[in-house]
């Protein structure tokens, strides 16, 4: 008898004990949070959107002109063999091929040649001075800066603008091998062909005020 109340007493107690617990960890008393990863927007060619456009398509947001006027994005550097926009394409040949083979050469210094504006329409020509005259406060002064339609060495495919600065910087110093120079002192970035390959530069014009009446001879006062 004492022996069976023995037993009964202990599964008493085990029946009563309370269960045992298991330690709760911080990963069990709030769920594990997960990262999300935001992307740029993308084409439908699934490149990152950064505001490039096909050649002919339509301008900027705030822009009335388009690649077909020869627009080009302030965020947009093209390459020299670029021709399927306006900008680049409608170069003249000669000047075009200058600047093609110069961009070549100035691959193996390890500076890159971009255009970063060329050929341009008569009527955005005449928007970019339009936007000057507001920016400095008279035709003046935006005519040191921006040439009428009429005089435009850009509107006639005989001038490009090279960019970055270390292309510019590099076309200068290496451009008359090409035939090509730096036509205004106070545009660093705008170039024409003005000699032979490998002549000698006729000084800058002060700016683009100095023009000749005649884009044909833009360097005679």
């Amino acid at each position: 008898m004492a022996v069976a109340a023995a037993l009964t007493l202990v599964a008493a107690c085990t029946i009563n004990a309370p269960a045992e617990s298991t330690p709760t960890t911080p990963d069990q008393i709030m769920p594990t949070a997960t990262t999300s990863v935001q992307t740029a927007p993308t084409d439908s060619a699934g490149d990152q959107n950064i505001g490039a456009r096909a050649p002919g398509g339509g301008g900027s947001e705030t822009s009335p002109f388009s690649a077909a006027d020869g627009y080009v994005a302030d965020d947009e550097l093209l390459s020299p063999f670029d021709t399927g926009y306006p900008a680049v394409g409608n170069l003249d040949p000669d000047l075009l091929a200058a600047v093609q083979l110069a961009a070549t050469d100035a691959l193996l210094d390890g500076v890159e040649l971009f255009v970063s504006s060329g050929w341009r329409s008569e009527r955005y020509q005449q928007g970019l001075l339009d936007e000057a005259i507001i920016t400095y406060g008279s035709e003046a002064e935006a005519r040191r800066w921006v040439n009428t339609p009429e005089l435009s060495t850009h509107v006639t495919g005989d001038a490009v603008d090279i960019g970055p600065l270390d292309a510019s910087d590099w076309l200068i110093q290496h451009g008359n091998e090409y035939g090509l120079c730096q036509t205004y002192a106070n545009e660093t970035w705008h170039f024409e062909l003005a000699v032979e390959p490998g002549g000698v530069c006729p000084p800058p014009l002060s700016d683009a005020s100095a023009s000749s009446v005649s884009n044909d001879a833009v360097w005679e006062e």
